[in-house]
């Protein structure tokens, strides 16, 4: 299967399920990210505001303020690149354009400066070796190409969980795939 097949797989495989059995396996899924001992120790965590058809980072964003985490979320600035900034709740986000995502206000972060600790990168699909399918812009590889000894950690619903995602040179590996 090519990049674009997957993508229509895993969009036919999604409409399987109800918003209600998404967002229990969201719950699911939150659950074991915020209990990971590599989010339990990181200082400072890029995280993203999830998408309707996302595993659910809502509730999880509060929760890791709570737990005296400093959270970052992406925000889309052109068709090429992602900037970061920092999540202090819901009141810093409002939606953008082209996409209608929630992201923040905040001002833009140096990803060099901010002591980054762990990435938790979104994605189409996953396969067990770490490779990444994402919507096909590229943002996160390109942003990730510029720290790579970050820790990277995939999320997504089981049904995202595949042997074999295609990949290229520029895509960059997770270091471990949550999928509860």
């Amino acid at each position: 299967m090519n990049k674009n097949e997957l993508r229509k797989y895993i969009r036919e495989q999604k409409r399987h399920f109800t918003q209600q059995q998404l967002g229990e396996m969201s719950l699911r899924i939150m659950s074991d990210l915020l209990s990971h001992p590599r989010v339990l120790d990181a200082d400072t965590i890029l995280m993203y505001h999830s998408l309707p058809d996302e595993v659910n980072t809502h509730s999880a964003l509060d929760q890791l303020l709570a737990m005296g985490k400093k959270v970052l979320l992406p925000k889309v600035v052109n068709d090429t690149e992602m900037t970061i900034h920092e999540y202090t709740g819901s009141d810093s986000l409002q939606p953008c354009e082209p996409y209608g995502i929630l992201e923040p206000t905040t001002q833009k972060l140096s990803i060099f400066n901010c002591q980054l600790s762990i990435v938790i990168v979104p994605g189409m699909a996953f396969d067990r070796q770490g490779h990444r399918l994402g919507r096909g812009k590229g943002y996160y590889d390109r942003f990730l190409s510029r720290v790579p000894n970050i820790y990277k950690i995939g999320v997504c619903f089981p049904f995202q969980l595949v042997d074999s995602v295609p990949f290229e040179d520029t895509d960059i590996l997770m270091d471990e795939v949550v999928a509860s």
